[in-house]
Parts: structure tokens; sequence; C-alpha cells
């Protein structure tokens, strides 16, 4: 701990990271006060240069370039260009994508389309292209957005050329380490690039008031991540952190539901052991991730590793989130014309259990193809698949990338389980955005026009809309966003084929039968301080008793639960397979509200402050712990290189 806590006060005690900020530029006549990414400015040969820094090569649009410079710099209006997709991504992370989001709302994307906002995560190059381009037409910015948008392009170095001129450390430390003020250790040559960074989170909260736990709440995280490119196209990354977590109440509830077989999940994480205290609430795991990507065409990237995935533009995805622990996964993108066409192969575990054995595989299979109307209007659609069964391997006919699922799952006369539906976008004057998607599992026209609420008809929807700039005031975004799962939706036979991953939803946190609607209120007044409150209230169907063998309780809201075991509805209905509506079972009526403050003393490092407060109304307290009440979760973290730790269920 000394050996943290000393590396810690080094970067305390270090000087702030310099950030330049170059005067805005007045705009040309008629000139409009938003621009398209993809539409280039005249040039301003007056336009401020950095000065030379000597040193390294510069990369012109692309990782390298060799005989470059530092001196060498675009002029302002010069479109960065790169041969490919980006071989790297910027890693999911709520904070940096709400801004990554606004600001492809504003200037739009970039001529190869990016970053494709409706698949995540971005490539780096389309945030460093970003970035390029707001400091290109800084005219009108606040000095937020001059600051986010030297961010976005010095984080992402390895593919903007201003950012790598302005992203050199005035005082190395010790010669060798933060050379750059984002990476404590780099390596650069023409045809080589390597960053290694640590990372660290160290938080402390109480718990107080119904349903919360006493003593000290904390998350005790160390690790490293690297990454790095190789001939410009070849990228790597790794991320590898060791873990303890004292969780607080609501969370331990989830982990004791979803733990039966006496193996606790943490949630977002794989293998977890009890810390020091066995039946406890503190957690012990290890978390890995990492992988390789290889441009093979200007249009297609090739992604192997084990991670996570998101699809959709709201806060929440009903078809694919990163909640979930990650997954092995291989994934082709193809952005070509107007589309963008994803396919993702994901190895799965089934079920985890309290014994030292292979655990049970499964198969996730699915693509998205993506649709630009115009310029700021997308559609989608998409179809999943999850396959297995006891002792088999996947069915290779699911490897087909441009199939249609449903009609292999019929050929083969299979029990897997099949999704579809549709996504939108639209960006509306650069100011706002509408999105929306929608989940068919299993539907039946004609039951859905009686009104009855067969239990069998599973659909998801969701409808969103993003604001900027609220009342006039820089900086100031407001996000809404609606969401509907019926009951069962996710749910199947079998723990082989129900779409989850090592006992977590692959989808919505909180499974299904619940409406659910969120307001996100984020606000930058300065350039390293922000605060974003978030207010959630949901109406969900909970199980009051467990579910077994024989005891069906099964209200439609856990989606590790078999639908065959479900319990008579709540609400009444023509016959037993009717009267199943939202909130149906224990009806739990939950206010979450999330007010956080985070400061940036110098870049990647974060500190919080953070209150949670959640009310909850039940019908009746479920068999794991949930009973009516207030609770109240006050914490503060230090953050080095690693996103916030958020229990939103």
């Amino acid at each position: 701990m000394k050996y943290y806590l000393s590396s810690l006060f080094l970067v305390l005690a270090g000087p702030l990271a310099a950030q330049t900020t170059p005067p805005a530029s007045p705009p040309q006549s008629g000139a409009a006060n938003w621009y398209m990414f993809n539409q280039p400015l005249p040039e301003d040969p007056q336009a401020d240069q950095p000065e030379d820094k000597g040193a390294r090569p510069l990369r012109q649009g692309q990782p390298f370039s060799a005989g470059a410079s530092r001196s060498a710099t675009r002029h302002p209006g010069q479109r960065a260009t790169a041969p490919y997709q980006g071989p790297l991504y910027v890693p999911l992370d709520p904070n940096t994508y709400r801004l990554l989001d606004r600001y492809a709302i504003i200037y739009g994307p970039d001529s190869l389309q990016d970053p494709h906002t409706s698949t995540r995560p971005y490539t780096r190059s389309a945030a460093a292209h970003l970035g390029e381009w707001m400091l290109d037409n800084r005219a009108g910015s606040s000095a937020a957005d001059r600051f986010n948008a030297q961010y976005l392009a010095k984080d992402n170095w390895m593919f903007s050329t201003f950012g790598d001129s302005i992203n050199q450390s005035q005082q190395p430390f010790l010669t060798y380490f933060y050379r750059d003020q984002t990476d404590f250790y780099h390596i650069q040559t023409k045809d080589f690039a390597l960053r290694v960074n640590p990372v660290l989170l160290l938080q402390a909260g109480k718990d107080g008031g119904d349903n919360s736990l006493g003593g000290l709440r904390y998350v005790n995280t160390r690790g490293a991540t690297f990454e790095g490119l190789i001939d410009q196209r070849l990228g790597f990354y790794g991320f590898f952190t060791d873990n303890q977590e004292a969780v607080p109440g609501w969370v331990q509830q989830r982990i004791v539901r979803d733990s039966e077989s006496g193996a606790p999940v943490a949630p977002h994480e794989g293998y977890t052991k009890f810390f020091k205290t066995q039946g406890g609430s503190a957690y012990d795991f290890f978390t890995a991730r990492g992988g390789i990507t290889y441009a093979a065409t200007k249009h297609i990237n090739v992604q192997l590793a084990h991670d996570r995935n998101f699809i959709g533009n709201g806060y929440r995805s009903l078809i694919l989130s990163d909640y979930s622990t990650p997954y092995f996964f291989l994934k082709l993108n193809t952005r070509v014309w107007k589309f963008n066409y994803q396919n993702l192969f994901a190895e799965l575990t089934a079920n985890r259990t309290n014994r030292d054995t292979l655990y049970s595989k499964k198969y996730l299979a699915l693509h998205h193809l993506s649709f630009d109307v115009t310029n700021n209007f997308n559609i989608g659609v998409f179809e999943s698949e999850v396959a297995g069964r006891k002792g088999t391997g996947l069915e290779l006919q699911y490897l087909n990338p441009v199939i249609f699922y449903r009609a292999i799952e019929q050929q083969l006369g299979s029990e897997d389980n099949a999704l579809l539906g549709l996504d939108f976008k639209w960006n509306i004057k650069h100011r706002a955005q509408l999105y929306g998607q929608l989940v068919l599992d299993e539907f039946k026209l004609s039951e859905i026009r009686s009104g009855n609420g067969w239990w069998a008809n599973k659909q998801a929807i969701q409808l969103g809309g993003k604001y900027l700039d609220v009342a006039g005031v820089r900086n100031l975004d407001l996000q809404v966003e609606y969401n509907y799962i019926r009951p069962f939706t996710y749910q199947h036979e079998s723990s082989f084929t129900d779409y989850q991953h090592y006992q977590q939803p692959l989808a919505h946190p909180m499974g299904a039968n619940v409406s659910e609607i969120i307001g996100i209120l984020s606000y930058q007044p300065l350039p390293r301080l922000s605060v974003v409150g978030k207010a959630f209230y949901s109406v969900q169907g909970l199980d009051e008793f467990v579910t077994t063998a024989t005891a069906f309780n099964n209200n439609g809201g856990n989606v590790l639960l078999s639908y065959n075991r479900r319990a008579p509805s709540t609400s009444g209905g023509i016959d037993a397979d009717h009267g199943y509506r939202v909130g149906n079972g224990d009806t739990n009526r939950l206010f979450h509200l999330d007010l956080t403050g985070t400061y940036q003393p110098r870049l990647n490092f974060f500190i919080d402050a953070s209150l949670i407060a959640r009310h909850q109304d039940l019908d009746q307290p479920t068999y794991y712990g949930t009973v009516s009440g207030t609770e109240v979760y006050g914490s503060l973290a230090l953050r080095w290189n690693i996103a916030q730790r958020l229990h939103e269920f």
C-alpha cells in the first residue's frame, strides 16, 4: 500500500498538466455556427502554430509518418485523414463517451462516417480527428470545449498530428517517465508505438438507512494498462487489475440473488471470491481485458479480444450493453459507403458453479447493419442468436456473416434463442438528438392486438433524447430516456440459451419486467470540473420467493430464470397464459438519485465525490433481503486511468 500511496503522492505533487488553449479566431463572414466534420473550411494562414519541441516523429493523420517532425502540423480547416479505420479503441467510460457524443452531434462524423455512434467502442482515430476538428473550428466555443478538444487530441496522440505536438510534458519524471502528459511511459519508433500506464481506484464510502450495510464500504483497485501499434495497422491492448470491494446494501442484494450456487459474482466481473469473511459483503476479483485489432483494409477492421461491446445511442442498451463481465469474441466491422455492418461472435459462460470444474459454455452470434439515410439520420437492424447445449460446441452455421439466423435455427430444428429488432438516431440542427431501439424476443401479432398480456409476447422498447447547451448555458447537457421491457424478455428455457453471461444480463442491467425513466443532467462549469446528476425511476416486478425445480415463482424480471417456471400472474388474466404486464409480481417502485462531482487535476487522474440516494417501495420483502425504505450512500474516490465503478440497478 505504501508503494501505491507514494506513487499517488508523486502524481498529486507534480505540476498540473499544461493545457495549451489556442486563441479563438473570428468566424468568417457568412459562416455558420457549426460545421459538418467532413466538410473542410478555408485555410487560415494566420492560425497559431505550436512551437517545435523536437524529439520524436509525428503522425500525419495516421499512426506514423516517416520523416515528419513535431513542427509539422496541419493548417486549420485541413481535415485529418487515415487510410484505415483506427486499430485502437477508446475504452468504454460513460464520462468520456458523453463528451464524444456531444461533439459528434455538434460536428458530425468524418469522411469515413467515424465515429459511428450506434456501436461502441469508438476508434481512437475518430476521437483524435474529432478533437482536431473542434480546435480548427473553435470560434465561439467555451473554455471547457477547448479543453475537451485538446484532451481528445492528446489522449489519442497516435492518430493526431496536433495532439502529438502539444502532448509533450514540460517536466518529465526521472527523464524517462511522463515525457507525455497522458502516459507514464511510452516508446515510439517509425513502425512501433507503445504506451503504458498505471491503474488505480481508491474509493471509500458510508452506507446508511434501510437496506444498508455497516462498516466502511470501499473499492481498492491496482493494476496497469497498455496499448500499442505495429506497422500502423495492428493494434493491441491490455487492462489488468487486482480488486477488493466491500459493496453497499443494494449491490449485496443483487449478488445474493444471483449466487444461489454458493459462488458469488460481483457485478461487471467474472470469477469472484469472498474477501476475508466467507459469506460476507466484501469480494476479491481480478479484472483482465485485452486483445488485438487488425485494420485489414480501409473499410474492414478485425478484432479478437476479451472485452465488452455496446450497441445503441442510449444510456442503456436493450440490444447489447457493457454491464456483464468481459467475454471472448471475434468482431468484424465493415464501414463502406453509407453502411456500417458489424458481426460479433462470442463465447459466453452459461453458469457459474461453486466447483473446481470447467464451466459450461454457450455462444452468441450477432450482426448489426446500420444505414445513414442522410448525414444526420441513421437507422439500423440487428439479429442475435444465443446457442448452446450441454456437451456440445458452437453450431458452425451461425458463423455465416450474411445469413438470417432465424432461418438457420428453423432449418436445424434447434431450440436456440433468437432476438431481432431495430434502432435509429436523428441528430437535429447540431443541438439535439432523438434515438431509440426496438427488440423482439417472441411475439404474436394477434395477441398484441388483443391486449390480454400473453406471457410470450416479449418485447423491449427504448426512446430517448439529448439536448445540448440547455437554456443557452454552455456545456449544460440533458439526456432523457424511457425503457420498457415486458416480462420474460431475454429469458429462455435454460441457462444455455438465455440472454445472460456469467450470471449477468447482456442487455439492460435490471433484466426485464421493468418500465424505467432516466434523466441525466451534466454540466462542465470549468475545464477541469464536471458535475453529473442522474435520476432513475423504475417500476419492476420482482420475485418475492425463490424459484426452484418444484416452486415456480418467476415473475419475469430475472433473466437467469427459465420461463418454464413462471409464477401465475398477480394481475389476473383470461387464463394461466395471460395477464402478464410490466410490474407483475412483487412490484417495486424505485427512485435512484446519483449526484457526482469530478475534478481532473491532471490528464486521466480524477477525484470524485458522489452521493447516491435510493428509495424503494415494495409490496413484500424479497427472499434476497430487499425491503421498502431509503438508502443513502456517500463516497470519495481517486481514479487513475480507470472509469467509475457504477451500480445502477
